[in-house]
């Protein structure tokens, strides 16, 4: 029986190549784009989730309340961890991590390693990154330890073995002992690094004092929790806990500490608190609708083409039945026929996954998959999931089909049912408010990226090249070699540049009643050619100046946000006014207008600027970019002539702050290419139903003519009932689309208005879109012989 199911199914399939290989090619495009947005979206929910004790770890952040504001931290003191461990039985290990940035050189060979993490031992007991040598309980422990991930370990030691080689670590050539090489750190990972380096470095050599600083921020501190603690009865101890190591300290700063946990698992996409690697669940979302979007429109198609076609099959039934076929057999074998298609197109989505992968990496910007030989668990659930949709898509169908009296089809008088051509009307509008709907989406997404990408950022950033020296003992005389190189305009150094982050310190200024206010604000290290160098302007006061030998110790410039936040109604009454700052007196000479230093994500904060050459690592160059080339050349031979330690390494200013937009731009690339084949499986079954519409108007196409009909009259009478689907459909997906994209802006501080010339340029682009599908085959049909047509008859 079932060899005669499928001997049947390959005969029809083979009768109409055409509807077939729409129907396979709709099915197996929606399955592979469905597929590879499972593929991104199981990448984002397993987030950190391969650790085993995974479900027992748990963040700790803080929330630190000012008199001015509440800043929601994903740091913590670095004392808070090991006291904790020792004064909760709760807790059974701890773990911190630091950022760092290491001059490394073995021999000849040497890099700048900006992805190196201070960490502490217990790190390979909480977490599982496997050794693959080294001893996990003891490779962090002592000073001066460094672990390397594999592929870095191969920058050094090629394929010898590296574990107790010697390397010098800084520009001091601190001599470190390779005692681990890790396997590689999975893409989905939050804890990420090249290399670590123990955490007693830093502790008992760097900073012998940390340890004991209860308020001194930047650890990440991350608690291994026992079997069976509930994490909030533990946060509700935290507040006494604090009160009795940091009480005195905050009544002093006038400030509150809260420490909170966070599910470790749940970091990536749920916590609120900003990250380097914060991934977004609305993406997770949307991503999840589209992949259900396309799956259903490539259904759509399916049951449109096959019922648009039961007339033909009518004649078919009705003899079946007569000779004695059962209707639930002849049910079961048209679902076979169906689940036949869908196998055909499962085989063919896995050959187009496994031919988009890699392009589907990069435009998602992570290794998501590493081919569709790691994916066999998920090709095997896609398999299922085709033979389920072969199933539920061809149900319908079948029962259509096989409920045809065999009397009336025989007798010819079989007419295709008017709940036939409604439910398929209605399917067909489904399918193009779907598509429809993304089109308006894709069109907002590209407008609010191109308002980010061109919104004015309140300073410079062309042609300039930045160069971290990293500190360097000769960071002054490397700045002042550059003033005679030709092409280079300016030079100037700081701490930091805007979208490459910042300190921040606890300050106190004198706000608009005269008291003293305290508030954490963002602190930049500058010197006297900053401000004109970055084209900051000034909203009042004035810029540092030689002219005032104070200026280097005892001045501030604010921004507008920073005036706002102490009251200022205007700039200008802020200039005078006194600041202290990490033990550092004196008074407001200037405010600055308000640029956007971070993404356009975030809103302008307030920000402080004091001239302090010295703790500026950051060397900005000003080229003229007639000759970059020869201009980058000359910088790069005086760095090596003064500076032979380090290896030299810039970029763009421009390339620097768009990075921030990377995840936004790769957002908006994978909408936009998912969009599109959306709208291609749209046009498929479009392109299907009118070929078969067409047909079955052959005859009357051929009478027309004869009686005169132009072709022009006759493409608009083919194409005239598809278009007034698809305008029903725009009127229903038009309000749908407006309400979804105006809830995606709200993440953005900045972001651009949804206008009206949206939703013209949608309507206008979806009608071309359906005329275009539609008169290919009406247009066909409209220029064929009127004899031949009559004859087909």
């Amino acid at each position: 029986m079932l060899k005669n199911y499928l001997k049947i199914a390959v005969r029809n399939l083979w009768k109409h190549k055409v509807f077939s290989l729409i129907n396979i090619l709709g099915l197996s495009v929606g399955m592979a784009a469905g597929f590879l947005i499972f593929l991104y979206v199981n990448f984002e929910l397993t987030y950190d989730r391969f650790h085993s004790k995974a479900d027992r770890i748990y963040r700790m952040v803080t929330d630190v309340q000012t008199p001015s504001e509440t800043i929601k931290a994903d740091i913590t003191t670095w004392t808070y961890a090991p006291f904790a461990k020792q004064e909760f039985p709760e807790i059974e290990a701890y773990a911190r991590t630091g950022g760092g940035s290491f001059l490394v050189r073995k021999g000849d060979i040497k890099f700048q390693e900006n992805n190196t993490l201070f960490a502490d031992s217990s790190l390979f007991r909480i977490f599982d990154f496997k050794l693959r040598k080294g001893n996990p309980a003891t490779a962090l422990k002592e000073q001066l330890s460094v672990v390397f991930t594999e592929k870095a370990a191969k920058k050094y030691f090629g394929d010898s073995d590296p574990i107790g080689q010697t390397l010098l670590l800084s520009s001091e050539g601190l001599p470190a002992t390779v005692t681990g090489v890790m396997e590689n750190i999975p893409e989905n990972s939050q804890i990420k690094a090249d290399m670590f380096i123990s955490m007693s470095t830093l502790t008992q050599r760097f900073n012998k004092n940390l340890d004991s600083e209860w308020g001194n921020f930047g650890a990440s501190s991350y608690l291994l929790l026992k079997p069976g603690v509930n994490p909030a009865q533990l946060e509700k101890k935290f507040p006494a806990f604090l009160e009795r190591h940091v009480g005195k300290l905050m009544a002093e700063m006038k400030m509150h500490y809260t420490i909170l946990l966070e599910p470790f698992a749940d970091v990536h996409l749920l916590s609120d608190r900003a990250s380097d690697d914060k991934g977004s669940m609305n993406n997770v979302y949307v991503f999840s609708v589209v992949a259900l979007f396309i799956l259903l429109i490539a259904c759509i198609n399916f049951v449109n083409l096959t019922t648009a076609r039961s007339a033909e099959r009518a004649r078919e039934v009705g003899v079946r039945k007569v000779v004695g076929a059962p209707r639930t057999l002849l049910a079961r074998q048209f679902i076979m026929e169906s689940v036949l298609i869908c196998l055909l197109a499962f085989i063919v989505s896995v050959i187009l996954v496994a031919l988009f992968i890699p392009a589907f990496n990069t435009l998602s910007g992570k290794i998501i998959s590493t081919g569709i030989a790691a994916e066999w668990p998920f090709v095997g659930g896609m398999f299922m999931a085709a033979i389920l949709i072969g199933v539920l898509a061809g149900s319908y169908p079948a029962i259509v089909l096989s409920s045809f009296e065999p009397v009336v089809v025989l007798k010819g008088r079989f007419t295709i049912s008017v709940r036939g051509i409604l439910l398929r009307k209605g399917l067909v509008t489904l399918q193009f408010g779907i598509s429809i709907a993304l089109i308006i989406a894709t069109i907002v997404v590209f407008t609010q990226m191109n308002f980010m990408r061109n919104r004015d950022l309140g300073f410079s950033k062309d042609q300039m090249l930045v160069i971290d020296t990293q500190g360097d003992a000769a960071q002054k005389a490397f700045k002042e070699s550059l003033n005679g190189i030709a092409g280079i305009k300016s030079t100037t150094v700081s701490s930091s540049v805007p979208g490459g982050g910042n300190s921040s310190a606890y300050s106190n200024i004198q706000n608009h009643a005269g008291d003293m206010q305290a508030a954490n604000l963002d602190l930049y290290f500058v010197d006297y050619n900053y401000l004109s160098q970055y084209n900051l302007k000034l909203a009042a006061g004035r810029s540092f100046s030689r002219d005032f030998g104070t200026d280097s110790t005892q001045a501030m410039i604010i921004n507008e946000a920073t005036a706002r936040l102490f009251g200022y109604s205007k700039p200008e009454e802020a200039i005078g006014r006194k600041f202290n700052q990490w033990g550092r007196e004196g008074t407001i000479i200037g405010v600055i207008k308000d640029f956007h230093y971070r993404s356009l994500q975030e809103n302008i904060k307030p920000l402080t600027m004091r001239m302090d050459a010295n703790r500026g690592e950051l060397v900005s160059v000003k080229i003229d970019g007639g000759d970059l080339k020869n201009t980058i050349a000359a910088i790069e031979d005086k760095w090596k002539e003064i500076m032979p330690v380090r290896p030299f390494d810039y970029y763009f200013m421009d390339e620097f702050f768009d990075r921030q937009y990377r995840s936004e731009e790769r957002f908006e690339s994978l909408f936009l290419n998912f969009a599109i084949l959306a709208i291609f499986i749209s046009c498929l079954g479009l392109l299907g139903l009118a070929s078969y519409s067409t047909m079955q108007r052959t005859k009357e196409i051929g009478v027309r003519k004869v009686m005169g009909a132009s072709v022009g009259s006759i493409v608009g009478l083919l194409s005239a009932d598809f278009l007034k689907l698809v305008m029903i459909a725009f009127l229903i997906a038009s309000p749908i689309a407006y309400y979804g994209m105006y809830k995606w802006l709200q993440h953005f501080a900045y972001r651009t208005d949804i206008h009206w010339w949206i939703f013209a340029a949608a309507a206008v682009l979806s009608t071309l879109i359906a005329f275009a599908t539609v008169s290919f085959q009406s247009i066909r049909a409209a220029l064929m012989n009127p004899v031949k047509s009559l004859r087909s008859e």
